[in-house]
């Protein structure tokens, strides 16, 4: 057949349309809200690399925004708050957050349970805690993700320290179980917002605090507050966790609940390396805080008060019993096996 113009367009007419090409709507992302203990000058270090690192990998598929110290609530409400949906994930310690759990007291600085901040995977991942804090947090409605050690407790202060004498009327900010341990000593335990610490040195109602080591001191703008630095501590490891409000997990698909928690791990890696480092360059070199210790003979008084301490914890029911029989067969290893271990 001769193809001419009239062929065409009678043939065109007589062809089925083409279908208009469909539009896919892309699936809204998963958002969360989520809030750290930690100021944004800490959390720049602490947790914002891992929100970081989810958001980018998530490529579009999960949106976490970030909220630092008491921004959305205050630090004692994180709990209440995650239960409810307010918040979708936390980052805190069980003692500040008043986690309504056994847990709680072990939370933060529970007195010379840790030595360094290895001690904390390990104590989670090989002597059993992981069990427990899941299974508790599941009674509790909540997700509980892992577990990781961060900074010593130490003090730095306006006022010298050399004795324990000195300790006696310090009015400090500190986690609420350090603050009853300490209290026997005459310390004054003072509770208020993360953010009007320094603030609180300046005008009086503090004398300093027994909050971290000498990382954070200088992070957070509380070395040009106070003037002196305790080497000895009262706990050689934060103990903190991440959690997220429990439907919110389930309804995430298994490929992003890894990508969390590989973001989680990836971001405890790095705070061991800044804290274990930044400890040492700024005891070495920071020209901000003047190092003072304790005689070792005269501290150890306050390390046996730690023995009676866990003692009492004990006996406040079986999961602190259970708890605190870890920390006691782990510091029998550690205590066992030498350099580096015992120091």
């Amino acid at each position: 057949m001769t193809l001419t113009r009239r062929n065409i367009l009678r043939g065109a007419a007589a062809a089925p349309l083409l279908a208009a090409p469909t539009l896919v709507k892309a699936q809204a992302p998963i958002k969360w809200r989520f809030q750290t203990y930690a100021g944004a000058a800490l959390g720049e270090h602490v947790t914002k690399p891992i929100i970081d690192y989810i958001n980018t990998v998530a490529n579009g598929e999960m949106e976490i925004e970030l909220y630092y110290a008491d921004q959305i609530v205050p630090t004692g409400e994180l709990f209440q708050a995650l239960q409810r949906g307010t918040i979708d994930g936390v980052h805190s310690d069980d003692d500040s957050m008043a986690s309504p759990t056994p847990l709680r007291v072990f939370g933060g600085y529970f007195p010379f349970a840790t030595k360094t901040i290895l001690d904390v995977p390990v104590l989670f991942n090989q002597y059993g805690l992981k069990e427990i804090w899941e299974e508790e947090y599941a009674k509790v409605g909540v997700k509980w993700l892992s577990a990781a050690g961060q900074d010593p407790c130490n003090f730095n202060t306006k006022k010298e320290i050399t004795s324990l004498a000195d300790l006696d009327g310090l009015k400090l900010y500190t986690f609420p179980t350090a603050g009853r341990f300490l209290a026997q000593f005459g310390v004054v335990p003072v509770t208020i917002p993360y953010e009007d610490a320094e603030v609180a040195v300046q005008t009086g109602e503090l004398d300093g605090m027994a909050w971290s080591g000498i990382t954070e001191d200088y992070t957070v703008g509380w070395a040009d507050v106070t003037d002196y630095f305790l080497t000895n501590n009262i706990s050689g490891a934060w103990i903190g966790s991440f959690f997220v409000n429990e439907e919110r997990w389930a309804e995430l698909p298994d490929h992003l609940k890894s990508l969390v928690m590989a973001g989680i791990e990836a971001g405890h890696t790095y705070r061991n390396q800044w804290y274990w480092g930044g400890e040492a360059r700024l005891r070495a070199k920071g020209d901000k805080l003047q190092l003072r210790e304790v005689p070792s003979a005269e501290w150890k008084q306050v390390e046996e008060a730690a023995v009676k301490f866990w003692d009492e914890i004990a006996q406040e029911g079986e999961v602190h019993q259970k708890i605190v029989s870890i920390f006691r067969e782990y510091n029998s290893v550690i205590n066992s096996a030498g350099a580096p271990y015992t120091f």
